[in-house]
């Protein structure tokens, strides 16, 4: 992720701020949110409890996939597009051979990896496979980030119930002061409203996001394998062209044809 992606912390910052505009015109203060033990609770026994699923392994590449969620993918559609034509232009030209010295210019790992194979001659078919395995691999590596926040997004609101279980616990120990009652349930129940806020504001949205990246990204590198074998097969410029802009949506082709 090159790029900051403000769509989802804008999203995820207007859910939160709609909560805040409810509870003032209910008339209770947003203050009463900010309560020591329930936010331990919810967020520090989340994220325990979402580390436990996985392995420690794992754990490592958190950090590359909070930077993922929050950002925008590096992949260009259009470009791709237009390195494959460039590509099978030179392939027609000068022939498959001539492809190695721009594979070098190439950026993005899997399109080189791609044309090097090309250039060694490797059969389509071989080619293809070794790939879409390159492809599955990355849709697992995916599926782990994505996971270890859909987990703390269906974790959150227990631990919330548990951290107002506590609370309750407490306040039935303390039914001699019938004053501090009221408060201390509400206060209780703050737990329950943290964790299922976090889950529906904040960790299924994160998921979701994740999820979403992961097609995008799967998607454009289906679109450079049809494109590579397009350009080993000796397909014209105009043809490869005409097979990759089958994978842009509708949408995305009519802005092109306008521009």
């Amino acid at each position: 992720m090159k790029k900051m992606d403000r769509l989802t912390p804008m999203a995820i910052g207007g859910a939160l701020a709609m909560v805040l505009v409810s509870m003032i015109l209910d008339g209770a203060s947003p203050l009463a949110l900010i309560k020591p033990a329930p936010l331990i609770l919810v967020f520090g026994g989340t994220f325990a409890v979402a580390a436990a699923g996985l392995m420690k392994k794992d754990l490592k590449t958190i950090k590359l996939v909070i930077k993922q969620a929050l950002g925008v993918p590096e992949s260009d559609t259009d470009e791709d597009i237009a390195r494959l034509v460039r590509l099978a232009e030179i392939a027609r030209r000068d022939g498959l051979l001539a492809l190695e010295k721009a594979a070098g210019d190439i950026d993005d790992p899997f399109l080189a990896r791609g044309v090097q194979m090309t250039v060694d001659g490797i059969d389509s078919e071989e080619m293809y496979e070794i790939l879409e395995s390159e492809i599955t691999a990355i849709r697992e590596r995916h599926k782990v980030g994505a996971k270890f926040f859909a987990d703390m997004g269906g974790f959150a609101p227990t631990l919330g119930i548990i951290g107002t279980v506590i609370g309750l616990i407490h306040v039935l120990a303390n039914l001699s002061d019938p004053n501090a009652v009221g408060p201390a349930i509400g206060s209780a129940f703050t737990a329950t409203l943290w964790g299922v806020l976090t889950a529906n504001a904040l960790w299924l949205p994160i998921a979701n996001k994740l999820k979403r990246a992961s097609e995008l990204e799967v998607h454009g590198k289906r679109m450079i394998v049809a494109g590579l074998l397009a350009v080993q097969a000796g397909s014209s410029p105009r043809m490869v062209e005409t097979r990759l802009r089958a994978y842009l949506s509708v949408s995305e082709r009519k802005v092109d044809e306008a521009a």
